[in-house]
């Protein structure tokens, strides 16, 4: 699987390459009702071709978190939005369905098709409670060259319970947890990233008058953590105490949060994906 894997990457044009535009007829999510919603967009084999598809990550909750919606957080928006820009900034091909919108799917984490993700996102996971068949393909799909980000969950118990998840999918023993430095070549691969910024949702950040601890006290500032394989591979990324997803659902509702958010926000997805296509 890890070589199919590998070759799947490849056949999805990457290229560190930016100022270069795919230009399509894509549209931009922009808020409830105005594109998105409905029910889960589940993934089928023929939403797979060897591009990239945006995968979003299903899983049940078990308590809720301030500000999450558990598996769906952000969905639709993020993902159509990311999928759009990363297409204009890059060569990577991504995946088109028939209305020429990115072919965004949801994945059950028990679904023989999680294999043919190039990467899984997933957000507010300090909600998440794995089954133990979960907890197996899951670690089946790191193990064989699959790539797992988690975003947007906040404070000590949301860390607690994600890290107590993730593992029982990967033992700490064999795959500890640590913080990634500011050398490390996923903040460089395409972009020159400084510092994972901590971004509030776009709610919380108008409602405080601009505050971004969402947990005030337990949210100082935002961490970004890994696990890597034998290799020194990035399995997982995790960006806690920060909503990186927000800056692209909510990109074209206040110019003034835009501003501020969208391009680092792009800039942190963007080396992400383009890391986990290459590595």
């Amino acid at each position: 699987m890890r070589s199919a894997l590998r070759r799947s990457a490849l056949a999805a044009g990457v290229a560190v390459l930016a100022g270069v535009s795919l230009v399509f007829a894509q549209r931009l999510w922009s808020g409830p009702g105005r594109f998105g919603g409905g029910p889960p967009k589940w993934a089928a084999r023929a939403n797979f071709d060897g591009s990239f598809n945006y995968c979003r990550g299903f899983y049940s909750s078990n308590r809720p978190e301030a500000g999450g919606m558990g598996w769906w957080t952000d969905y639709p928006g993020a993902d159509n939005n990311f999928s759009v820009r990363l297409a204009e900034l890059t060569l990577v091909r991504v995946r088109l369905d028939a209305a020429r919108q990115p072919d965004n799917v949801v994945v059950r984490l028990t679904d023989p098709l999680l294999s043919r993700c190039h990467m899984l996102f997933m957000e507010d996971v300090g909600t998440a409670r794995f089954t133990d068949q979960e907890v197996e393909h899951l670690r089946a799909y790191l193990e064989k060259g699959g790539f797992l980000w988690v975003d947007d969950f906040w404070g000590t118990p949301a860390w607690e319970q994600w890290t107590q998840e993730i593992g029982r999918v990967l033992r700490p023993s064999e795959y500890p947890i640590f913080d990634i430095l500011p050398d490390h070549p996923i903040m460089h691969t395409l972009y020159d990233v400084k510092e994972i910024p901590q971004v509030s949702s776009i709610n919380f950040w108008r409602r405080t008058g601009g505050s971004t601890s969402e947990r005030g006290y337990d949210s100082p500032y935002a961490n970004f953590r890994g696990i890597a394989d034998e290799h020194g591979r990035l399995m997982v990324v995790m960006t806690h105490n920060t909503d990186i997803a927000d800056t692209w659902e909510r990109e074209a509702e206040s110019p003034e949060y835009f501003d501020r958010f969208s391009p680092v926000g792009y800039a942190v997805g963007v080396n992400i994906v383009v890391y986990a296509l290459t590595h």
